[in-house]
């Protein structure tokens, strides 16, 4: 049997879930009215329901966000929260807080969020083996470690494709909590990895002055579909539920594309959902928001991956600014400009800086207003205005389900026949009598047109066949009376057809892969407390946002370092590094401070409060 991959998107609203269907999603994730990890995509049950129903006809599953960690106070209100989901037909529940394993919760598929640090092969094979289907791996993981955890179980794998990156491993990043009590685990991140800061030495001395120092560049692995599926990935996740409809469109068509070319060349692998989708965009993920892209450490560490000068979109690489020309630029590969583009560059003081293009004449871009920019200076298009207009349009994507028809004639008048390519079938009969053509001619080829015109319909009407024993005739509003009523019943049918998977949650007792819970395991509540003690642990420190220590805090864990950023990493840089980095090395952003931590031996780098105190290792 064929292994089914898919592609899953993002749906910040009941909108953005339909376009990305339309464009080819094999599944949706979506938030609920609470407890999603992005507090400012919520969704009321009502447009759940509407996009579940949507959905479903294209054999689409949803999934719904529920991954922050819960207090006592709102464990109730998840677990009526999941019963209403679970009525209206979601399909699975994206979970962090391990107290939903304790619920009693209807028998609803689960996945394992990424906040939930899915980095190591024992771990996934305990979520397996407690009832979770599919585990979000962590996107710090490579080829090698994604294919030992496929190994070690048979859990589902998922695996972000393209998006941005979050430079802490995901649900370990207290920066918002210790800087205004905001928590990216409950929802509210504040970015300050986004931030400008200054870096300094052990000596004191500035290194860097008001750069954005943890600010990395967006993550693209389209190109490794190949070996990721070969290491067991089956679903390909486009980060962005904050992100507008032509991102979604163009992300997901681009992958749509990507994707079933490989499929096209592979027979272990078959497409996860139904319909054939076109589109009058030629998508390119650099036309929509990107920070510039990396594979990250998919194939190990090997480029620089900050995005330092601006956390903001960089876009599409245009070409060299030539010149100043009066009141325009002219800039290489220029004629691709249109009136409305938004330019951005980096100027002189290293700061991302940006222009509006009023029009583009002879070669030239005239700005709204004229800056100095030095030639030479690349030139990237952060905001394509025609681009935008083009895939903006509803029918820019259009997703469409094949179906055969046949018109044959029965003892009382015609019957339509109408099968789609999932096998659904869905008939009509028209009583009508029996009366030839004038002159007795045949019209099957108007009525093959008429049965053709599926219009705004799911479907496309891709074989027609009509069987009749004599030049009858049948009126157009008769036809098409037929064909509309015919494929109404087939959407009603797919709907019932459709099987979603469910799986009742068994209380298990197999041992936790370790001991001893430290306050990153996020536990935050006595339901997650009883799940894990359960399975053995026996000590658990609270989640860091019931015990925080003000000004003494490890607030982020990350595979991402500064030093390797600077050419100074004593492992991979040995032999061309000149001099020692003074450690310990301090971020500084106006008040806030952090010391700086250096793992070589997990090539991790942890970041601290600037009360904490710590032995510097030696390399």
């Amino acid at each position: 049997m064929k292994k089914k991959v898919e592609i899953l998107a993002p749906a910040k609203d009941l909108i953005h879930g339909i376009a990305a269907i339309n464009s080819g999603a094999d599944a949706v994730y979506v938030g609920a009215p609470q407890f999603g990890a992005r507090s400012n995509a919520t969704n009321s049950i009502e447009d759940v329901a509407a996009l579940v129903q949507y959905a479903h006809l294209y054999n689409v599953p949803v999934f719904v966000v529920l991954n922050t960690i819960l207090y006592d106070n709102e464990l109730e209100t998840c677990r009526q929260l999941i019963w209403k989901l679970y009525d209206i037909g979601v399909d699975a529940l994206i979970i962090q807080d391990m107290a939903i394993m304790e619920m009693d919760l209807p028998p609803i598929i689960l996945h394992a969020s990424t906040q939930a640090n899915n980095r190591d092969a024992d771990k996934m094979k305990f979520l397996a083996d407690a009832g979770i289907k599919r585990v979000v791996l962590a996107r710090e993981l490579n080829l090698h470690q994604i294919k030992e955890i496929s190994t070690a179980t048979d859990v589902e794998l998922e695996f972000f494709v393209t998006g941005a990156l979050c430079v802490s491993f995901s649900g370990n990043c207290y920066m918002s909590v210790a800087n205004g009590e905001r928590s990216a685990n409950r929802g509210s991140c504040a970015q300050n990895c986004r931030l400008p800061y200054n870096l300094i030495d052990g000596h004191g001395e500035t290194l860097i002055k008001n750069t954005h120092l943890l600010s990395i560049k967006d993550f693209d692995v389209s190109n490794e579909i190949p070996n990721l599926v070969e290491a067991g990935v089956c679903s390909f996740k486009i980060e962005g539920r904050l992100k507008d409809i032509v991102y979604v469109k163009n992300n997901v068509s681009y992958l749509r594309q990507k994707l079933d070319a490989f499929l096209a060349e592979n027979d272990k692998y078959t497409k996860a959902s139904s319909g054939k989708c076109t589109f009058t965009f030629d998508s390119a993920l650099n036309r929509t928001f990107n920070r510039g892209y990396t594979d990250y450490f998919v194939n190990e560490r090997h480029n620089t991956i900050g995005s330092w000068e601006s956390p903001k979109s960089k876009g599409q690489y245009i070409g060299k600014l030539i010149k100043t020309v009066g009141n325009a630029y002219e800039i290489e590969n220029g004629h691709v400009l249109n009136n409305g583009d938004g330019l951005c560059y980096i100027n002189e003081n290293n700061e991302a800086d940006g222009i509006y293009v009023n029009k583009v004449e002879n070669g030239l871009a005239y700005p709204n207003v004229l800056k100095e920019v030095k030639e030479g200076t690349f030139i990237y298009r952060n905001n394509d205005a025609t681009f935008i207009k083009i895939v903006e349009r509803e029918d820019s994507a259009v997703r469409k389900i094949s179906t055969s028809l046949l018109l044959f004639e029965n003892e009382t008048g015609f019957e339509l026949l109408a099968t789609d390519e999932d096998d659904n079938v869905s008939t009509v009969q028209l009583a009508h009598p029996k009366e030839q053509t004038k002159n007795n001619q045949s019209i099957e080829e108007n009525i093959k047109a008429q049965l053709a015109k599926t219009g705004f319909t799911p479907y496309t009407a891709d074989e027609i066949t009509v069987q009749f024993s004599d030049n009858w005739f049948l009126p157009i509003s008769k036809i098409n009376e037929m064909r509309r009523t015919v494929y109404e019943q087939l959407s009603e049918t797919r709907l019932k057809n459709y099987k979603r998977e469910e799986r009742k949650i068994e209380k298990t007792s197999h041992p936790y892969p370790v001991e001893k819970l430290d306050f990153m395991y996020n536990v935050s509540n006595k339901l997650a407390r009883k799940f894990y003690e359960r399975h053995g642990v026996t000590e658990i420190e609270k989640a860091f946002e019931l015990q925080w220590d003000p000004g003494k805090s490890r607030v982020m864990t990350t595979k991402y370092c500064i030093k390797y950023e600077l050419a100074k990493c004593p492992k991979y840089h040995k032999d061309t590094m000149e001099a020692k980095l003074k450690e310990p090395l301090v971020l500084k952003q106006g008040e806030l401070e952090y010391k700086l931590k250096f793992n070589c031996k997990p090539c991790e780098m942890e970041i601290w409060e600037k009360d904490a105190e710590f032995e510097i290792e030696e390399d």
